[in-house]
């Protein structure tokens, strides 16, 4: 990720999501490791997008440096 040799802090949007918060990178090999390693489930996205970013919130906190 541009400007941030660890990945991005916890709580800051992706650098690569457009507008529309989809990704710029989605299927294109510079795609980071870890992003393609995310795989949509139930647990991860639950019902609507208040669910989905409230667990990626608290994955971002669990892996925090």
């Amino acid at each position: 990720m541009p400007g941030h040799a660890q990945g991005k802090p916890a709580g800051e949007p992706c650098v690569n999501l457009s507008t529309d918060l989809r990704c710029r990178l989605w299927g294109r090999p510079e795609r980071p490791a870890f992003c393609a390693g995310l795989q949509p489930s139930d647990e991860m996205c639950g019902d609507d997008r208040q669910q989905a970013i409230a667990w990626l919130s608290a994955l971002e906190r669990a892996t925090r440096p």
